[in-house]
């Protein structure tokens, strides 16, 4: 089989990437090793940006986000038992939309059916080979049959423990990483949420947020250690943690039930670069990972996947390679300010094992400072937000 763009990879970052090209005019084939389901099954927040947004538009994905997405046009902070809000659109004219990342992928397979486009699922040992010679080509297994994608370019969308960077020589890449010593238990519950915006919370206990796929169904978090494990976190020891940590007025709020999900994720910082070798280029979690604080994740990957196919729109349609050859510098740029941000926030927020009362006094002076600052409130929001492409 022959392509113009291989994509390793069905998650948001691949599928958007494929839609983009197809509107650009330029063939792609998705390799994915998962069935559809598994990769609808994955649960994932879903805070977008509008520049998310606008490329789910362009492809013809974005109606149902719009008819069924919640828009914020604030976000509140939360510290020494009081509330205070941060009011983006006044500070940036801009907003986020709550929209969860299956509901995007849903609408992106869809869109990509509706075109007669080609996904390959449960391409098993899929393998990019010669991507630093002019001819690339991705070997995989489907039913048992050894079969080989040969193309111009592939697109490595395949996360943090995908093939893509797997494949790349030691020698010719350098990561840079960010272990944080705690993680986020988080519970999904049919219940209403606490406020029709976010609220983080710093406290003494630890870090908790409130947030929402729906207003039938919140999302809550509260931070736990690393050695817990979900069994022992019953629904009701959860909430009443949750509670200890949120104001009164928000604890007054609350209305509790049976979760119907709940994990522990860890969290970390990580990107690599250079986010090109030769004709593979790296986009989304394949390249770079942020704790989910600063709600960047996929907004991430779909910056990178603008970049990406704007560069190779440039290159079949003007012959030119400029594009392609300052992708990298350009996708971690953005990439690199969305992980100081991430990190800023999950410093101010959470409570660290080595902080002593003097580390917990500085955040709370630092988050006092910020809510009253109009430079440094206005600094979170353009952040928070997403920054220009």
């Amino acid at each position: 089989m022959r392509t113009k763009v291989a994509i390793i990879g069905a998650g948001p970052a691949g599928l958007l990437l494929g839609q983009l090209l197809h509107a650009y005019g330029i063939d792609n084939v998705i390799l994915e090793r998962q069935t559809p389901d598994y990769v609808l099954g994955r649960i994932r927040a879903g805070l977008l940006e509008e520049g998310t947004v606008e490329l789910l538009d362009e492809v013809g994905a974005g109606s149902r986000a719009h008819r069924e997405g919640l828009v914020h046009e604030g976000v509140e902070l939360a510290f020494a038992g009081s509330r205070h809000r941060i009011d983006l659109k006044a500070l940036t004219g801009k907003t986020m939309m709550i929209y969860g990342q299956t509901e995007v992928t849903l609408d992106l397979m869809n869109a990509r059916e509706a075109a007669g486009l080609t996904s390959i699922y449960e391409a098993a040992d899929v393998e990019p080979h010669d991507f630093d010679t002019d001819h690339p080509r991705v070997s995989y297994v489907k039913d048992g049959v050894a079969c080989e994608l040969t193309c111009d370019f592939i697109a490595g969308c395949d996360g943090f423990h995908g093939v893509s960077r797997a494949s790349v020589k030691p020698s010719a890449i350098k990561t840079f990483e960010r272990i944080y010593p705690f993680g986020w238990l988080g519970i999904l519950s049919e219940t209403p949420p606490v406020s029709h915006e976010l609220i983080y919370s710093n406290h003494a206990r630890g870090f908790a947020l409130c947030t929402m796929r729906s207003m039938r169904r919140s999302r809550h978090y509260v931070q736990c250690s690393l050695d817990d494990h979900v069994d022992q976190w019953p629904d009701e020891r959860f909430w009443d943690e949750l509670k200890r940590r949120l104001d009164q007025k928000a604890v007054d709020s609350l209305i509790t039930g049976p979760s119907i999900e709940k994990s522990i994720a860890p969290l970390r910082s990580f990107v690599a670069e250079p986010m090109r070798f030769g004709r593979m280029f790296l986009a989304g979690d394949a390249a770079h990972i942020v704790p989910p604080t600063g709600a960047k994740g996929l907004n991430l990957a779909a910056s990178d996947v603008r970049f990406l196919s704007h560069a190779l729109r440039e290159y079949y349609d003007e012959k030119s390679s400029a594009g392609i050859d300052d992708y990298s510098r350009r996708a971690l740029s953005r990439a690199w300010k969305a992980v100081r941000f991430s990190w800023w926030m999950t410093s101010i927020l959470h409570k660290f094992p080595d902080q002593g009362e003097i580390g917990a006094r500085i955040q709370v002076a630092e988050l006092d400072y910020l809510v009253h600052s109009r430079a440094a409130t206005t600094s979170l929001a353009e952040n928070y937000v997403g920054l220009p492409y």
